[in-house]
């Protein structure tokens, strides 16, 4: 999620530890505006991969009551549901009320974590198909990082496209590791067989520095090159299916483009063709 994402209040306990308190694990950074962090999972958390969760730090005294409350708004887990840890993928705003205080978070600080796990951007949602795009831009791409970590990604669909558009190469890092790492896992090869890293397509373009494909996958999907450079046919609602994350002019541009090639959105309650995270706005 993205910090223009409206940030929420509640009101916080006198206690001395942060409410919901998660410890912080690890943290890399990426760019001075793009980094990951690990935080420890509760042992009560049951999520879907794909699903975000409220997360946040105590924000700065009232200057007449002294008192706290927490900042919080919504973050993908880029985890999958498996793992023993939460990951979270963060863009830094030097003015914003939480990622200017969060950036600076270190192995063994708190954050705030409120376990209700919710979100559009899960298998349940979708028809069963036989393709799977995922659409993201910028740190869109969070709820991603958890779907291609997921097995059932890989038993649901013969291939998985993921688009990538930044406007620089190095904010395409924290994905291009990713899924480097995931092509090289010798277990989901085990699982899934020697001709797993095939069903995984990469197409990462960037829209201001120059790179080896340069555009916006908007753009590329409505001139074609997107089918072209990958061999494959158009959108056909017989056998693709599409997860959607990024700026709100994003979503609803791929929406459009989705919706006429005869795809139709889909819920929890109602699956489609195709999903978008109503909830990542930036």
């Amino acid at each position: 999620m993205t910090e223009q994402t409206p940030v929420t209040t509640a009101t916080a306990k006198a206690v001395p530890t942060l409410p919901d308190a998660q410890t912080v694990t690890s943290v890399q950074h990426y760019t001075d505006k793009l980094f990951s962090f690990r935080v420890s999972r509760p042992a009560s958390l049951r999520f879907r991969s794909g699903e975000f969760v409220m997360i946040g730090l105590m924000g700065d005294p009232d200057p007449k009551t002294g008192k706290q409350k927490p900042l919080l708004r919504a973050y993908s887990i880029a985890s999958p549901s498996w793992d023993e840890e939460l990951e979270f993928y963060s863009i830094k705003v030097q003015d914003g009320p939480l990622t200017s205080k969060l950036q600076h978070i270190q192995p063994g600080d708190q954050i705030i974590l409120r376990p209700k796990p919710v979100g559009t951007l899960v298998h349940d949602a979708l028809l069963p198909g036989k393709r799977l795009y995922f659409f993201a831009t910028g740190t869109g791409f969070a709820p991603f990082a958890s779907l291609l970590r997921e097995p059932e990604t890989y038993e649901n669909y013969d291939e998985v496209i993921i688009t990538h558009t930044c406007r620089d190469v190095a904010e395409l890092t924290y994905g291009h590791n990713l899924i480097e790492d995931l092509k090289q896992d010798e277990i989901m090869e085990e699982v899934f067989g020697e001709g797993f890293a095939k069903k995984i397509r990469y197409y990462p373009t960037t829209t201001r520095e120059e790179s080896p494909k340069m555009g916006r996958i908007t753009t590329l999907i409505e001139n074609g090159e997107l089918f072209t450079d990958l061999g494959i046919p158009p959108l056909d609602p017989a056998t693709d299916r599409a997860m959607v994350c990024g700026s709100l002019a994003f979503n609803l541009d791929i929406k459009a483009l989705l919706e006429k090639a005869g795809l139709r959105e889909g819920a929890n309650s109602e699956p489609g063709e195709f999903v978008i995270e109503k909830a990542f706005v930036g």
